[in-house]
């Protein structure tokens, strides 16, 4: 019984030792260490906004490029399409179309009256217009995800920048004491192994994110590369019944 309240005691003296908060821990770290967080929490944060930017932005251009999609082809008539194309703002390929079939319009009305002039250089027109404005919209929907790329590549090395930092300080402290007890280095490594997680917090969200919103924006790509195929079989035949 004795023993018991003996060995009781001693659990109780040992859980009232007081642990640092990861609050102290951080301000207690080095000014480097300190940078290095700051730095890649920043980072982290930023890429959580694309991230949030690109999902809504990317949802949008697909789900109305499937609509407007369906209205293009269950018409008969580009006239039609053009006239209720700003329903679908957000999708890349009705943007397309809408360059497409304003070079066409504008062109065909002041063409000359030699047909095969008119065909040539309509149909050349319209391709540039294509061509120039698929560009626009790619470079719209990868907009800003470059740098999850850069995070991605970049945040672990900062995070390992801040470890061996942190380690150095460390060996420091053991030079200057003479001592390599935990009390000793344990601050310092736990600054170099938070550097190191937060890196890794950092960076593994962000290639995830870039991949992914990659894979939509080349199916996107492809959509606005094969409808452009489709409306130009469609200008060379409205050009030859002229």
């Amino acid at each position: 019984m004795i023993e018991g309240w003996v060995l009781w005691a001693a659990i109780a003296q040992v859980e009232t030792v007081e642990e640092p908060g990861m609050l102290a821990l951080l301000t207690d770290a080095d000014i480097i260490v300190q940078g290095v967080l700051f730095v890649l929490v920043a980072m982290s944060v930023i890429c959580w906004g694309i991230i949030g930017n690109r999902w809504k932005v990317l949802s949008k251009a697909q789900s109305e490029t499937a609509a407007f999609l369906d209205a293009f082809w269950k018409s008969r008539r580009l006239d039609q399409v053009y006239d209720g194309v700003d329903r679908f703002a957000h999708s890349p390929v009705a943007v397309v179309f809408k360059a497409g079939y304003k070079e066409l319009t504008s062109f065909t009305a002041a063409a000359p009256q030699d047909a095969n002039a008119i065909q040539i250089a309509a149909e050349d027109n319209v391709v540039r217009a294509l061509r120039r404005t698929r560009t626009v919209e790619r470079s719209r929907l990868e907009q800003s995800t470059a740098f999850l790329a850069t995070t991605g590549s970049t945040a672990p090395f900062i995070g390992l920048f801040g470890t061996v930092w942190g380690i150095l300080r460390a060996f420091q402290k053991i030079g200057a004491t003479g001592q390599a007890t935990i009390a000793t280095v344990g601050p310092d490594i736990a600054h170099a192994l938070i550097a190191t997680a937060v890196g890794l917090a950092a960076a593994i969200p962000a290639v995830m994110a870039y991949n992914y919103f990659n894979s939509r924006v080349r199916a996107l790509s492809t959509e606005m590369d094969n409808f452009s195929d489709d409306f130009l079989n469609i200008v060379k035949r409205h050009v030859r019944s002229r």
